[in-house]
Parts: C-alpha cells; structure tokens; sequence
C-alpha cells in the first residue's frame, strides 16, 4: 500500500479609479472618516483590542483607541474618525477590505504612489488546499492603460466571491489580460510530489512557470505573488528571463488588485477542471478536505477502486489515511 505522508493540509481591492486630479497626495493623506453601524463598531472594537491597541474614554464617543501610528475615535452617532500617519495602512490593509468591504478614498494615494498604476504580473494559485482536483497557478498581466478594467470589474481575490462569480469573470479576465495558466493534474501532481516531496517545491516550480511563459509575451518588470514560501526558494526556481524581474513576495498579495486577477484566474480554472473530473467520473468531488471529501473518497473507492484514486486527488493529503481508515 502506498505510504502517505502527514504534512499540514494547506488549503482584494487595491485599485481605485485613476483620478486626474486627487484630492490630496500621499504624504497628507492622515485621516478618513465613515459611519459604522452597531454590528460593525462592535467587529471593530473586538479587532483592535486583539491587536493590543489602548483603549481612552471620549466624549460622546464609545471609545478611542491609539495604536499602529493611528489615533481612532467611534463617536456614539456611528461616525468613525481616523488619523495619524498610519491611517492609510490602516484603511488600505483592514478597514475597506475586512470591514466594509467596500472601495471609498482609501486607496487614492496609491495611485500617486506609484504601485497601483504601475505595470505587473501578478500571480496566484487555487487547489492546494482541496483533495480532490488539480492544482493550478495562474499569471495576469496589468498595465496603465488596462487597470482601470479590472476595477471596473469589481475584481477582488477569488476567496471574497461565489464560485459563480469567479467561473463569470475567469474567460473575461483572459481575454483582456495577457496571462498564462499552469494546470497540475491529480496524476502529474502525485508524480510531483513524489520526486520534491514538498508542496512549496511545486508551487515554485508552478510560479515560475507561469512567470516565465508570461515573459515570453510581455516586457514587464514587476512580479507580485503570495509569499507561500522562503524568498529563495521561487527565485532560484526562475530560468534566465525571469530572473531579471523584480520579484515581489508578500503575505496576502491578493490585497494586489493584479495579483487578485490572477487568483480569480486561477479559481475559475479549478473549478472547471474539477467539474470535468466529477462528469467524467461520474461521482461526486466535493471541494477542501472536510468530511464530506472523505465520505465522497470512500464511495469513489468502492465504485471505481483505488486504483484510480491517483487520478482525481492529491494522495499526500491526511485525507487519504482517513479515506483508506489506515491505523498508525
């Protein structure tokens, strides 16, 4: 029987409309004021006080709290005032991402700050979190003359929209963007892992792909991905072309309105390839790795055998041991 090793099972807005004229530039961009309701006041209470900020009385206000070089003040009429020279991290990296969830003023000073009107590939992947299914890293290419679409779009990272929505926008995001899409089917997969033995070995491997394909078609500086590993380790996997790239990793690059793309791209392709695999099977393949993944393993087992597990799934998941039941 095959041996299964444990690992850990692993499972965005940044663009505004280009104004001519902003209001302010970046360097003054010091304060941003919106009105909460009582559900939101209270996530955002609970936020701040688990990332330690100090808490102050205000008058008619509910609190003040101080922290993250920003002064935040939530007044008793809902009104939320925020300043300091970290308002614009603050407002960029959580309050229109994670707590309105919504685009406003908070990120016009990137447009003068140069990244969100700068040329890139961005680059993510989708499927390394599921059992069942393929793995696939996907590359978009964004400049100034065709950012503004993306916004236009409404494209965020593929973990903030349905299934529908990313399987709506992937075919439009391909056919404005320049792109390129690495597909790692479940067998080609488990030959992969089998010679790196790492994940993170095979989504640089993946990633570098993606970046150099997409080099081929583009002259492009800037490359933003998701950090999923040591810096190095997609850096050396990169050939001659790409290693002339400025390459950005960061945590939660689909913050990155390009990189979003690319994360939308990537989603969209999974789930259509995943759909492929269920018809052609004729069973079900659910996403993740929940209970219901291992319920629909074990029925896929007594109706098409295990041999042919290799086809639809990635064999290294702790999923396959509770799949096959095997006792340590």
């Amino acid at each position: 029987m095959r041996h299964v090793s444990r690992i850990p099972e692993m499972s965005n807005l940044t663009l505004p409309l280009e104004r001519k004229k902003p209001p302010y530039p970046p360097h003054v961009v010091n304060n941003y004021i919106c009105t909460l309701d009582k559900e939101k006041i209270a996530q955002l209470r609970a936020y701040l006080r688990g990332r330690g900020y100090v808490f102050r009385d205000v008058k008619f206000a509910y609190f003040g709290a101080s922290g993250d070089n920003v002064n935040i003040t939530c007044y008793t009429n809902g009104r939320l005032l925020i300043q300091g020279k970290g308002t614009a991290d603050f407002v960029r990296y959580y309050l229109e991402p994670e707590l309105l969830r919504e685009i406003r003023f908070g990120y016009e000073y990137l447009i003068h700050e140069g990244l969100s009107g700068e040329e890139r590939i961005g680059v993510d992947e989708s499927g390394k979190g599921d059992y069942f299914g393929p793995l696939v890293i996907a590359g978009v290419h964004a400049d100034k003359t065709n950012l503004k679409e993306l916004y236009d779009l409404k494209v965020e990272d593929s973990k903030r929209i349905s299934d529908r929505k990313a399987l709506r926008l992937m075919p439009i995001i391909c056919s404005k963007f320049k792109n390129s899409v690495v597909i790692i089917g479940p067998e080609k997969y488990n030959m992969l892992y089998d010679k790196m033995s790492n994940l993170n070995r095979i989504l640089a491997w993946g990633h570098a792909r993606v970046v150099e394909n997409l080099l081929s078609k583009v002259n492009c500086k800037k490359v933003i991905v998701d950090q999923f590993a040591n810096k190095s380790a997609l850096r050396n996997a990169l050939m001659k072309k790409g290693r002339r790239i400025e390459l950005q990793q960061m945590p939660e690059a689909e913050r990155d309105i390009v990189v979003a793309a690319a994360s939308v791209v990537a989603r969209g392709k999974f789930l259509a390839r995943l759909q492929r695999l269920a018809d052609h099977f004729k069973t079900e393949l659910p996403k993740g790795a929940s209970k219901r993944v291992i319920g629909a393993g074990k029925l896929f087992i007594e109706t098409k055998g295990i041999q042919q597990l290799t086809k639809v799934a990635k064999l290294h998941f702790v999923t396959t041991q509770k799949i096959l039941e095997i006792e340590k």
